[in-house]
């Protein structure tokens, strides 16, 4: 069946003049519409993985030796405007690539959808996975797809799947990169250990890709696995695996561009704080791939308190800035990396008409029932 557009048929209930009932083409998930973002910020579990995580990171910013409470509003009211807004538009630029990058996954895997749709559902995205755990934004995403594409959620799944797998192996790639650059004359045991870690990551995506890719479909037809489970995975396969090798290229090119910008808005950053820090360009690279890779850590949302230690351990360990420095930088970078997202993605979120689509065909649903 074709990925085409959401038109949905109508479907009469006995031609009683009654409501009627959507169609989704080239669905086969039994799947309601996500709970409103509203509902999830209530759930106590998402309260539990927000306020926990921010309760540690004051109890440890205490803690910690050499950190001035005093002293960080001033080092913060102290930053450069300008190079700060330079991280900022920088970063955001990172925003269209990613959807023009996603694009092109789609139209692979079938569906045609603009660099402005792609985008904006991404962001919105991005919005849920800085609120809620568990990287429910990807999701909400393949939801939102569906909900205005009528593209099924398992193929969306092998397009996002494929589209983390670029990331990684682009994180990995350019961190030992920047990592040996930027420890060329000598790397402590604690770089040694990111590195081994980083060539392990890469390994095994490449082993489990090629196994999934060779031998995937033999092994989920001989497992005793009910037939929804077997055609979920045929389109998340088909997704996984859609893309032109002629595009590979492209994509790898994109993805370098997107994750730079998330280097440069570091970078930027700590130029910005005015910090004599031995950083560079390839430092800046460094340190915001090992947090981006950070990120992934499902129980808290944006990887909240992971992200925060690791970059105030490396900026302390490796670079040497004071502890009141590392953690003046890291409350800036995540202000533009985070919460800059939840305003602007709070904004989007209400305004869009992607994140509509979804009440809408509830209600349709709600009274043909």
């Amino acid at each position: 069946m074709s990925d085409e557009p959401l038109t949905p048929p109508a479907r009469s209930a006995g031609g009683n003049g009654s409501e009627v009932v959507p169609d989704y083409p080239g669905v086969h998930e039994e799947s309601a519409p996500p709970p409103p973002l509203s509902r999830r910020l209530r759930d106590p579990r998402t309260i539990v993985s927000i306020v926990l995580p921010i309760f540690i990171i004051v109890l440890v910013l205490t803690a910690l030796p050499g950190f001035h409470l005093d002293q960080l509003p001033s080092l913060i009211a102290n930053a450069n405007p300008w190079l700060l807004l330079t991280a900022f538009v920088i970063y955001y630029l990172g925003f269209p690539l990613r959807g023009y990058r996603w694009m092109l996954l789609l139209r692979g895997a079938g569906t045609e959808v603009s660099v402005r749709d792609s985008t904006e559902i991404i962001f919105i995205s991005w919005l849920v996975n800085c609120l809620v755990p568990a990287k429910l934004g990807d999701v909400y995403r393949a939801y939102l797809l569906k909900l205005n594409k009528g593209t099924s959620i398992s193929k969306t799944f092998g397009t996002i799947f494929i589209e983390r797998v670029f990331d990684l192996f682009a994180i990995v790639l350019l961190g030992l990169a920047a990592g040996f650059w930027s420890f060329r004359a000598g790397m402590s045991p604690e770089v040694q250990i990111v590195f081994a870690i980083g060539l392990l990551v890469v390994i095994v995506l490449a082993v489990g890709l090629f196994l999934v890719r060779n031998f995937g479909g033999r092994i989920v037809r001989r497992l005793p696995l009910p037939a929804r489970v077997v055609e979920f995975y045929d389109r998340f396969e088909e997704g996984l695996f859609s893309i032109n090798a002629r595009r590979v290229p492209l994509l790898a090119f994109l993805t370098v561009l997107i994750w730079s910008t998330e280097a440069l808005r570091l970078y930027f950053v700590v130029l910005a704080m005015g910090f004599n820090l031995p950083l560079g360009l390839s430092g800046g690279l460094f340190v915001a791939l090992i947090a981006s890779l950070l990120t992934a850590i499902p129980f808290t949302p944006a990887g909240l308190g992971a992200v925060e230690g690791a970059v105030v351990f490396i900026l302390t360990t490796l670079y040497g800035a004071t502890t009141t420095q590392a953690v003046a930088i890291t409350l800036v970078d995540r202000a533009i990396s985070v919460v800059s997202i939840i305003i602007l993605g709070g904004i989007t979120y209400i305004l869009s008409d992607k994140t509509k689509a979804p009440r809408q065909a509830a209600a349709i649903e709600t009274r043909a029932s």
